[in-house]
C-alpha cells in the first residue's frame, strides 16, 4: 500500500469515527436532562465517546494538509484550523457535561443543582451550535473546495461538501437568531447534506481511495508559488571550450 492509499484509509476511517461517535455521544448524553445516577453513568459514556470524536476530528485534519495543500495551501491550513476549533468546542462541551454529572452526584441543595446544572446544559448546548455546526461548515466547506478543485474524488461528492458546509452554517445562525431550536426538523434538515457528504467522502477513501489522475498531475506539476527551479551556470561553447564562464 502506497503514501497516497495509506492517506485515504486512514482519512476515511477518522470520518467514518466521527459519525459514529458523535451520535452516539449525543445518545448517551440525553438523559443527563433526566438528572438520574444512571443518566449520569451514560453520561460519562458519552464523554468518552466524544473525546474520541475529538482526536478524530484532529486527525481528519492532520492526515488530509501534507495532500491538499498542493492545491490551495492557505485554504487547506484554513481546513486545519477550522478542524481544530471545532475539536477545542466540542472539548469545552465535555468540560460542561462532565461538571454537570460532579455537580448533581455531591451537590447537596436542589436549587443550586438545578440552577447551575441549567447553566452548564446552556454552555453544552452553545459549543455544539459553534462547534459542530458553524466551525464543522467552515471546515465542510474548504475541504469540499478543495476537493473539487483537485479532483481527488469525483465533484459529484465534493458538490455535498459544498452546499452542506454554507447550509448547516445558515442553520446555525438560524438558531441563534431564535428562529428554530437546535434539534428540531428544520436543523436536522440542514445538516443531512454534511453528514451525506462525510459518509460518501468515507466510503470513496476506504473502497477506492484518491483518483489516479489528480494523484498523477500533483506528482507531475510543482505546486502553486514553489519557485523555478534555478538555472545552471551557461557554459562557453565557440572556439575552444573554456568550461563555466567565469563570474566577472
Amino acid at each position: 500500500m502506497n503514501a497516497d492509499r495509506r492517506t485515504a484509509v486512514t482519512a476515511g476511517v477518522l470520518f467514518l469515527v466521527t459519525e459514529v461517535a458523535a451520535i452516539a455521544g449525543a445518545v448517551l448524553y440525553r438523559p443527563l436532562l433526566g438528572g438520574g445516577g444512571a443518566a449520569d453513568q451514560r453520561a460519562v459514556l458519552g464523554a468518552l465517546c466524544e473525546l474520541v470524536l475529538v482526536a478524530a476530528v484532529a486527525g481528519t485534519g492532520v492526515t488530509l494538509y501534507p495532500l491538499v495543500r498542493r492545491w490551495g495551501e492557505g485554504a487547506a491550513l484554513g481546513y486545519v484550523c477550522a478542524r481544530l476549533l471545532e475539536a477545542v468546542a466540542i472539548l469545552l462541551g465535555i468540560v460542561a457535561v462532565l461538571s454537570l454529572t460532579t455537580l448533581r452526584r455531591d451537590a447537596a441543595d436542589p436549587g443550586a443543582v438545578d440552577a447551575v446544572g441549567a447553566a452548564l446544559v446552556a454552555v453544552h448546548d452553545w459549543t455544539f451550535l459553534l462547534g459542530p455546526n458553524i466551525a464543522l461548515g467552515v471546515n465542510t466547506a474548504l475541504l469540499a473546495g478543495l476537493m473539487y478543485r483537485s479532483r481527488l474524488v469525483p465533484r459529484p461528492i465534493a458538490v455535498l461538501g459544498l452546499v452542506g458546509g454554507p447550509l448547516i452554517c445558515a442553520s446555525a445562525v438560524a438558531v441563534m437568531s431564535g428562529l428554530y431550536a437546535q434539534l428540531s426538523v428544520p436543523g436536522s434538515v440542514a445538516a443531512l447534506p454534511v453528514f451525506a457528504w462525510e459518509l460518501a467522502l468515507a466510503g470513496r477513501l476506504l473502497l477506492r481511495g484518491f483518483r489516479p489522475e489528480a494523484l498523477r498531475w500533483r506528482i507531475d506539476s510543482p505546486p502553486a508559488g514553489d519557485p523555478e527551479p534555478a538555472r545552471q551556470p551557461s557554459t562557453i561553447t565557440s572556439g575552444s571550450s573554456r568550461g563555466p564562464a567565469s563570474a566577472w
